[in-house]
């Protein structure tokens, strides 16, 4: 073989070697030699978002729609409530907070910023045997004081068994914020952790009121038709002729709508307020869309 046919053989080999290596490169994840032009792979990153039990749901969809499209970035997601999840934030135990809290912004911890998300409705539910398909908050506050015994007293019939939420529950403020009005819930009510807990409860007891995020509501309950199977499920009663779902929410016209919010640092880096922006853009707003009403 003449010096002509042996370097053009060789250049072709040498080629052919730097073409597996990039190949292999790109399949393995490895990164590659500076110079190449090639895009280096993002350093792994994971993200701890901690806070609101209610937004469980909507977050562990968002997240994973933001891992898929971002593989290099995992999440964390740790319940506790909005105020721990607040908390957490402010110390550095989390990257972001989840938060119903309906506090003014001029009570947010120093450097934190708060990003609506979200609107939420707190939905009064009953077992879907309970005939009472509509009450007044002065009805509500009656039967949660415990000076309405019986549902006959609200238009149905038997003794009422009343669900309530734990002390440091974001819904359990609001609620006696704007049902209860400086009354006590009564000492009888059935105490539970969280929304998923109450309608359990509730759709394993006939004559069981709670109150809860519409989230973990069927996205069609409101349309149900009373005739359908009932087998273990609540359904939302209308308050002040308001439903916690469409219009009445989307216009603020039902009495216990809510912001849902996210928390970050004033100083996050660029990876945590991409996320934000993702659940402010439109793939993230149409997840929030399945679970709320979307803010954008």
């Amino acid at each position: 073989m003449n010096f002509y046919l042996r370097d053009l053989h060789l250049g072709f080999l040498s080629t052919l070697l730097m073409r597996l290596v990039l190949a292999g490169c790109l399949l393995s994840g490895c990164a590659l030699p500076s110079g190449s032009g090639a895009i280096p792979t993002p350093e792994p990153v994971t993200l701890t978002i901690a806070g609101s039990t209610e937004m469980q749901p909507l977050l562990l969809e968002l997240t994973t729609a933001y891992s898929a499209r971002n593989p290099h970035v995992q999440f964390r997601l740790h319940g506790g409530g909005s105020q721990m999840g607040e908390q957490w934030l402010a110390t550095g135990q989390a990257d972001i907070a989840a938060s119903t809290a309906a506090y003014p912004d001029a009570e947010i911890p120093g450097g934190l910023v708060r990003i609506p998300i979200g609107l939420d409705g707190i939905a009064l539910v009953v077992n879907s045997e309970n005939p009472v398909e509509a009450l007044t908050l002065v009805q509500i506050r009656e039967l949660f004081e415990g000076r309405a015994f019986n549902w006959e007293e609200v238009g149905g019939a038997r003794e009422v068994q009343l669900v309530s939420r734990e002390d440091e529950s974001a819904t359990r403020e609001l609620f006696e914020e704007r049902v209860m009005d400086e009354e006590q819930v009564s000492l009888t009510a059935v105490v539970m952790s969280t929304s998923s807990n109450v309608v359990e409860y509730v759709a394993d007891h006939r004559d069981a009121i709670g109150y809860v995020t519409s989230a973990y509501l069927s996205k069609h309950v409101e349309n149900t038709p009373r005739s359908a199977p009932t087998e273990r499920t609540v359904r939302a009663v209308a308050i002040d002729g308001r439903v916690p779902f469409g219009a009445d929410l989307a216009d603020y016209h039902y009495p216990l709508a809510r912001f849902l919010y996210l928390l970050i640092d004033q100083n996050s880096d660029p990876t945590i307020r991409e996320v934000i922006d993702f659940a402010l853009g439109e793939e993230g707003q149409e997840i929030v869309a399945r679970y709320h009403v979307p803010i954008r």
